[in-house]
């Protein structure tokens, strides 16, 4: 199964009985977990020009990750922050969904 931010939009089970927690919820869960060193990070300054999902793009080989990357570095569901930004970046994928799921 993959996941996206919409994975976990809804607080009800789908066809399949599965329940989600809402995108709020997992967000602060990625976030509150790096913080705790739950997950593995590496850490980068943004430059001028850099986007979130042009960075999950390179990092994970799918832009559509741009949520993680935002989630746990605390800022929130903006694609463009601005230069100067420190953001961390999940080295393992399934730390991140392993707090979620």
């Amino acid at each position: 199964m993959s996941f996206s931010r919409y994975t976990f939009s809804a607080r009800k089970k789908d066809l399949n009985n599965e329940q989600y927690v809402s995108n709020s919820k997992a967000s602060f869960r990625i976030y509150k977990a790096v913080l705790a060193g739950l997950i593995s990070v590496n850490v980068k300054t943004l430059e001028e020009g850099e986007r979130l999902d042009t960075i999950a793009g390179a990092v994970y080989g799918d832009s559509s990750l741009w949520w993680v990357i935002a989630a746990a570095s605390g800022i929130g569901w903006g694609l463009q922050v601005p230069p100067g930004t420190i953001i961390k970046m999940p080295i393992n994928l399934s730390q991140v969904f392993g707090v979620i799921s």
